[in-house]
């Protein structure tokens, strides 16, 4: 059986400091692109938002989030009232009652606040790590990394954070992003990923690290 293709190894720290640079001036304060008014909303949104773009879901939470804002209200809204708001989304009628679990686990486990904990985060329903790290890094400022599908991209092709899966890349960001840079750095992947760094053909031509970045199949 032959043994596993090597990774290749991550980006030189000089370089690293110089792509976050770039980034970083290009949008200093890189924000969440899913709406939300408060840490509880930020947890619906993002459980949400599995399988759903954030412009789906931020047309379905404007309305629940004028009617519920916090897990009491939630819960007083009820199963049908979030189904109802909701079922524009992919796999809507799991996820709502998603929703009204872990608005009720907050409410009788939390005092209805969302907690601050990873491992909290992860206990309610509908909560994955990555969920718990969006949540950790918008609404606590914890250097949290939520690695998607579009952040695993940009940090193998980049060889910014190499990694066989989310988890591995999630460390190599850890790893090997400068400090400085570890609050926004997810932030600038996933946007960089979403608008520039694309799946099926990257917009090389006008991205502003492609002099740094070490990918072969680059497009003109």
């Amino acid at each position: 059986m032959a043994a596993p293709r090597r990774l290749p190894a991550a980006l030189p720290f000089a370089d690293q400091v110089a792509i976050f640079a770039r980034l970083s001036a290009a949008n200093p304060a890189p924000q969440t692109e899913l709406e939300f008014v408060n840490p509880f909303t930020l947890v619906v949104a993002v459980a949400l938002s599995a399988q759903a773009t954030d412009v789906g879901v931020n047309k379905a939470t404007r309305g629940l989030f004028a009617a519920a804002s916090t897990p009491e209200a939630m819960l007083a809204l009820g199963l049908e009232g979030v189904t109802e708001h909701v079922r524009t989304i992919g796999l809507y009628r799991q996820k709502a009652k998603n929703v009204i679990a872990l608005s009720r686990i907050l409410v009788e486990d939390y005092g209805g606040q969302v907690p601050d904990s990873r491992a909290a985060l992860m206990s309610l329903p509908g909560v994955g790590r990555k969920t718990a790290n969006v949540v950790l890094s918008c609404a606590f400022g914890h250097p949290a990394q939520a690695v998607d599908t579009h952040i695993f991209r940009v940090g193998n092709r980049t060889r910014i954070a190499p990694g066989r899966d989310v988890d591995a890349v999630e460390r190599a960001i850890e790893d090997h992003v400068p400090a400085r840079f570890q609050a926004h750095a997810h932030h600038w992947l996933i946007l960089h990923g979403r608008y520039i760094c694309q799946a099926r053909r990257p917009r090389c031509a006008i991205c502003p690290i492609r002099d740094l970045c070490p990918f072969e199949d680059k497009t003109e």
